[in-house]
């Protein structure tokens, strides 16, 4: 592991400073919920492109270009106007999409296959680490330049750490030879469609992220309209559960490397279930420290689960291949977060949060049920 303290740092950093833009963006809460979807959208298609330019140029240069779109896209959310705004969304996606690729490409080489589920699980709490920068260095520099200038600074700051990934790149995009010649994106879509734990890992993580995605967007406003707790306190609830769930994530990681990976994500799964559930059942008159407890153990289970499906990803992928099999998962976990949140916000119009608590809660029920049946099916080489 000692020769892997490098890359993994690197890779942490480089998924900080991408989450970071993303609230960044100073965009109408109004229509968040719209840009939200672009974003990921864009993402889903740039990670599905992403495995050629990865084998070819380097993950480090695809993280370096990432890190400059991401830049150019806040430099162009500072002028404030709707066309720049959307283009500035499509950049933030662009710079999403290829991370979990690049990074995944680059980890698989350099970490022992017995601590992938630490190791991705470590990498992966750079979103909420990301998140949380934004959260409170953002609104520092609001008071003191104004929302345009700390645009800008953080435009600046990404386009510094792009720079600053120059002198490792020799080091960490060192090419190993591979078993044959890189799969297209489509042969390596059918490679884990017709892969029967991958097929079922990945739909899954798509599942999941709907989880995940409706919990951070929606959980404020249904504590605060629904169960008649405060703005303040419902953003508390949120941010505590994130941080508990980082903490379960790196619990779950090192787990990851001891059972098999897809039977823990379905055990995540029905704990996920049953929190939904318990989330969905809430009242106004429920005592604030249940609202807390079913809260906050729902939102770090929700969280939790992304490195170990990353890990068994590359654990699963033929030699060379791992930032190709990689881009397929990231694809479609980041669809669950384009229909996720729309989907739910409009079962909750139509007929109330509770029904869509309930449906998401139905819906990682079966598939958390759907990875434990596909765990007890021999893999084609065992």
């Amino acid at each position: 592991m000692s020769r892997a303290a490098v890359p993994v740092a690197t890779m942490l950093a480089v998924q900080v400073m991408v989450s970071l833009s993303v609230l960044s963006l100073a965009i109408d809460p109004k229509i968040v919920g719209i840009f939200t979807a672009i974003t990921y959208a864009v993402a889903a298609t740039v990670a599905l492109a992403s495995a050629g330019p990865i084998v070819r140029l380097g993950a480090v240069r695809v993280c370096q270009g990432a890190l400059l779109m991401a830049a150019v896209g806040l430099a162009l959310n500072a002028s404030a106007t709707i066309v720049a705004t959307v283009a500035a969304v499509a950049f933030i996606g662009v710079a999403q999409g290829p991370i979990n690729p690049a990074s995944t490409h680059i980890l698989a080489q350099r970490v022992p296959r017995e601590w992938y589920s630490f190791v991705f699980s470590v990498k992966q709490t750079g979103v909420p680490l990301g998140f949380a920068m934004a959260g409170i260095v953002m609104p520092l520099m609001l008071n003191e330049i104004g929302w345009r200038g700390a645009t800008l600074v953080a435009a600046a700051v990404l386009a510094l750490a792009a720079i600053g990934l120059e002198p490792l790149r020799p080091h960490l995009d060192v090419k190993l030879p591979q078993a044959g010649p890189s799969p297209g994106i489509w042969q390596s879509v059918r490679f884990v469609m017709g892969h029967d734990q991958l097929r079922v890992l990945g739909w899954s993580a798509l599942v999941y992220v709907i989880a995940q995605h409706t919990f951070t967007f929606y959980l404020v406003t249904y504590l605060y309209q629904h169960c008649g707790l405060s703005i303040g306190r419902a953003g508390f609830l949120l941010f505590v559960s994130q941080m508990v769930g980082t903490g379960v994530r790196l619990i779950l990681g090192g787990l990851g490397d001891r059972v098999p990976r897809i039977l823990l994500l379905s055990v995540v799964g029905l704990a996920m279930a049953l929190g939904a559930t318990a989330t969905g059942l809430l009242a106004p008159d429920s005592p604030p420290w249940v609202i807390a407890g079913v809260v906050v153990a729902y939102g770090a289970v929700a969280i939790s689960w992304n490195g170990v499906s990353m890990a068994e990803f590359a654990h699963l992928s033929p030699p060379g291949q791992a930032a190709a099999v990689s881009a397929v998962q990231t694809a479609l976990a980041f669809s669950g977060a384009v229909i996720g949140p729309p989907l739910f916000g409009l079962i909750a119009v139509v007929a109330d949060y509770r029904a869509a608590f309930f449906i998401v809660a139905a819906c990682v029920m079966v598939a958390a049920v759907w990875q434990a049946a596909a765990a007890r099916r021999p893999l084609p080489n065992t």
